[in-house]
Formats: C-alpha cells, sequence, structure tokens
C-alpha cells in the first residue's frame, strides 16, 4: 500500500525552480552559439548564499534596458554545496528585445566557450526566452558547490 505525503514547500519550490530552468536546455551543444553582436542591456547582481547539502540564495539587482533601471530580486537553489559566501555580479545581457523577456528560471551555461572563462571569474548564465547574460564575478567567503545551480530572476 501507497502511504500518501504532501512534500514541503520548500521542497515544492526546490522541484519546480529546478524543472523550469533546465526543461529549455535539451538541445545538443552545437545548437546553441555564443551570443554576437552589441549587448542589448546590463545588469548588477548581489547575492548571499548559504550551502548545507542542498545551498540556496537570495538577493537582488538592478537591470539598465532603453535607458530605464528595473529592479529586480534573485532567488537561486542549487544541489550540495557546504559553506556562506556573498556573490558580486555585473555584466552585458544579450538577446533582450523586448522587457518581458528577461524575468525566469537562468541555468549556467555549459558551453565549450562560456566554460573556458568560468577560470577568469566569468559566468554566463541563458533562460528559455532566449537571454544570456556573461557576468564578471567575486565571490567572498567559502562555498563548496556540487551539481547544477538554477537562478530564478524576477521584478520587484
Amino acid at each position: 500500500m501507497f502511504n500518501s505525503c504532501a512534500l514541503p514547500s520548500g521542497a515544492v519550490r526546490f522541484f519546480l525552480i529546478f524543472a523550469a530552468a533546465f526543461a529549455p536546455f535539451g538541445a545538443p551543444a552545437s545548437a546553441q552559439d555564443a551570443p554576437a553582436g552589441k549587448p542589448s542591456a546590463t545588469v548588477t547582481i548581489e547575492q548571499i548564499q548559504v550551502a548545507f547539502i542542498g545551498s540556496g540564495s537570495l538577493g537582488g539587482g538592478t537591470l539598465e534596458y532603453a535607458g530605464k533601471s528595473y529592479p529586480i530580486t534573485v532567488g537561486g537553489l542549487g544541489i550540495g554545496g557546504i559553506g556562506a559566501s556573498k556573490l558580486t555580479a555585473s555584466g552585458a545581457v544579450y538577446g533582450l528585445t523586448k522587457l518581458s523577456d528577461f524575468p525566469g528560471a537562468y541555468v549556467q551555461v555549459r558551453r565549450g566557450w562560456a566554460i573556458a572563462e568560468r577560470g577568469r571569474g566569468t559566468m554566463w548564465l541563458t533562460n528559455g526566452n532566449g537571454v544570456t547574460m556573461k557576468l564578471s564575478a567575486t565571490r567572498q567567503g567559502l562555498q563548496t558547490a556540487l551539481g547544477a545551480d538554477g537562478v530564478l530572476i524576477e521584478f520587484k
């Protein structure tokens, strides 16, 4: 016999963010090239991350698009890790043609052209709407991480 039990809201939220973040990226690596052309916006992010087995983060920032500033919230969930750190990042946004394409679930780009820059403090994030961010990041504190991270960005 099966017993029915409700999942805690945190577990449900983790599953939904994780599923939304990774669902759009089933295409083969050759299907996605590095962004070309001029950036369409800039973004700054400040985030506190805490990890013990699972990891979570909360922060905010600003999107500069079409001459206007838009405050954003940044939340994320990861798999594995131990520690705490503060992440500060800023950079260019590519592929943003309308403001409504910016919010959503982002994942780290795991393509050869993006992985080569990770060791230099650069990370690439992309969402299912074709928006890609190239961020220069610095981290203060100590945190180990295992597995992939998903980031959820929304307007305040």
